[in-house]
């Protein structure tokens, strides 16, 4: 909690300094919020397309309009709208396909996620589970043949950044002892939805850097993997919370960075600033801090095994094969 504070209150990230001409960069949940901020960045670097991938294409396609109008150098980036619903396999499955039939592809920034208090399932399991890791996992491993390929081809690694947050440190995940990770969380009546954003973020924390693990960085997998957080921000995730809503966005006016400033760390994932060092690391403020507490532990490691494992019979049911690209 000190290094939170900290962060919050002493440190101002800042947008790395460099020139995208050529390249390709795709963004989920660009239609708002942090990345919303983090395609306009990359529009203004002179990146030469930038994808927003939203659930919602009308509010997409106004997004990307916004952008346009922002400057005179976004105006000159090729901005796209692809249509992308963490909450339906085949949705994701129909977009990885169309990010195979690129040309180009340099970095993906995993940004959507929800909050939410009520519990519900989606394809299967609770909705936070299934947006925020299981299918954030899906589309990261149906886009990394297309980053792979590219990176051989340009000479220059690939990026896969997954946006987590430092609540992971918060999270009682009275769950972590069951026998079977994933079918506990489907359970509503030992659901404990008041801690299920900050588990599901440990979980993706997990789940990264396992996959970073399976995927080890090299000249023949040019790939980095890393998962960041911008820290406590601004933000209209809060607004399927409740009550617990208006206590956020009161703490946001007090200590919460401009949507803007936090985007910043977005970006600086993307380009892949710290090169092969940020490999299967956690960003916070705009550079590697290793994971605390828990994580790293032995009963930590077991966890991340056990859960990986879990995930891939998930993620084989909802597209059969995909775990080959690992």
């Amino acid at each position: 909690m000190p290094n939170f504070f900290y962060s919050q209150f002493f440190v101002t990230p800042k947008l790395p300094k460099k020139d995208l001409s050529c390249q390709t960069i795709i963004v989920t949940g660009a239609n708002v919020g942090l990345g919303f901020e983090a395609a306009k960045h990359f529009a203004n670097m002179r990146a030469e397309r930038v994808i927003l991938a939203c659930r919602d294409q009308q509010k997409g396609n106004v997004a990307a309009d916004q952008i346009r109008q922002s400057s005179l150098l976004a105006a000159k980036t090729h901005l796209e709208v692809w249509p992308l619903d963490l909450s339906s396999y085949a949705s994701i499955e129909a977009f990885g396909k169309k990010v195979n039939t690129l040309t180009r592809l340099d970095a993906v920034v995993a940004n959507a996620g929800i909050l939410t208090k009520q519990f519900k399932l989606m394809e299967g399991n609770e909705s936070t589970i299934t947006v925020n890791v299981i299918s954030t996992i899906l589309m990261g491993l149906l886009v990394l043949p297309k980053l792979r390929e590219s990176a051989k081809a340009n000479k220059k690694d690939g990026v896969l950044t997954f946006v987590g947050s430092e609540v992971y440190t918060m999270a009682k995940f009275t769950e972590q002892n069951s026998d079977k990770l994933l079918a506990t969380l489907n359970s509503p009546e030992k659901s404990n939805m008041g801690d299920r954003y900050n588990v599901s973020k440990l979980l993706l924390l997990f789940a990264v850097r396992e996959l970073a693990k399976q995927n080890p960085v090299s000249d023949q997998n040019p790939v980095l993997i890393s998962v960041l957080t911008p820290g406590f921000c601004k933000s209209s995730v809060f607004r399927d919370t409740g009550f617990g809503s208006k206590m956020m966005n009161f703490m946001a006016i007090i200590m919460g960075r401009e949507t803007e400033v936090g985007s910043r760390t977005l970006v600086d994932a993307a380009v892949g600033k710290h090169g092969r060092n940020e490999h299967g690391e956690f960003l916070w403020d705009n550079k590697p801090a290793p994971p605390t507490g828990f994580v790293p532990s032995e009963k930590g490691q077991r966890i991340q095994k056990k859960l990986w494992s879990e995930l891939n019979g998930k993620l084989e049911e909802a597209v059969p094969g995909v775990t080959a690209t690992v």
